[in-house]
């Protein structure tokens, strides 16, 4: 019997209100459903070193080495996905429940997880608030401290089938939201890294000056205590003139990495 048995990070996460957009305009739900995989999901996921377990039409099960990895690729997916609703109709707006516990699992021989780990994360995202990141108490030990946001104590929830209530936090949203003054100060180590200019200015060369920002990004989230705004995030003020002191306010970050890369030329006299 090849199985074995871990502790892991599950993140369970599905389309609010799917049935109901795909009946307003299936054809067009269905491709901003793709290009939100393309483009933001699946890129986050390997950023933080997930794993996608399984698929379903709407919904998806994703494994993280670490809860803070976890916590923080649902922040940026969130926060991709509310920039990509701004200025749409509530009716058209793809908003994702998220919900995250740490426990044991059995994983089979093809890599499918089992066990009650499983069925916790998806009932806290079921009961989670559209565009809101839920997590169990297991998670909340493990994250408390490691990231900037705060989390509100939502108390014990009986959840469906599971035998014991389980303890519930929400992460706070929309701190952008709130007024200077009411703002917690930022970490210590909290930065973004700015898309880097392109320097030699060659369309070619965008998808490295491009890949060096996301490396660098992926970098700095590696050490310990840092917090780093993801890359969707950042890549919103690629191309644009900026305020550093503005950005620090908007993304509540002490630091901002920013840097050019020149384009590699071979002179015709190293060719010959």
């Amino acid at each position: 019997m090849s199985e074995t048995r871990k502790l892991t990070t599950i993140l369970a996460a599905d389309i609010a209100g799917y049935s109901r957009l795909t009946a307003v305009d299936e054809e067009r739900t269905l491709a901003r459903l793709r290009a939100l995989r393309s483009d933001l999901v699946d890129p986050a996921i390997s950023i933080h070193h997930g794993r996608v377990v399984k698929r379903t039409g709407d919904g998806i099960l994703v494994e993280f080495r670490s809860p803070v990895e976890a916590v923080r690729c649902a922040i940026e997916v969130q926060d991709g996905i509310a920039e990509r609703n701004a200025g749409l109709p509530s009716e058209r707006r793809i908003q994702f429940r998220v919900g995250l516990h740490v426990g044991d699992v059995v994983e089979e021989a093809d890599g499918d997880l089992m066990g009650d780990a499983i069925n916790i994360a998806a009932r806290i995202e079921g009961i989670a608030v559209p565009g809101d990141i839920y997590v169990s108490r297991a998670a909340y030990d493990q994250i408390d401290g490691k990231i900037a946001e705060r989390f509100t104590d939502l108390g014990d929830r009986d959840l469906k089938n599971i035998p014991k209530a389980v303890r519930v936090f929400a992460l706070q949203r929309n701190r952008e939201l709130a007024k200077p003054a009411d703002r917690a100060e930022p970490p210590r180590l909290s930065m973004v890294v700015l898309p880097f200019s392109n320097l030699g200015g060659a369309s070619e060369q965008e998808y490295f000056v491009d890949g060096v920002t996301e490396s660098l990004t992926t970098d700095l989230s590696r050490i310990a205590g840092s917090f780093v705004i993801g890359r969707n995030t950042a890549f919103t003020y690629k191309g644009k003139a900026v305020d550093l002191k503005q950005i620090g306010r908007d993304l509540n970050v002490r630091y901002s990495v920013r840097g050019k890369r020149a384009a590699r030329r071979q002179s015709a006299a190293r060719q010959r």
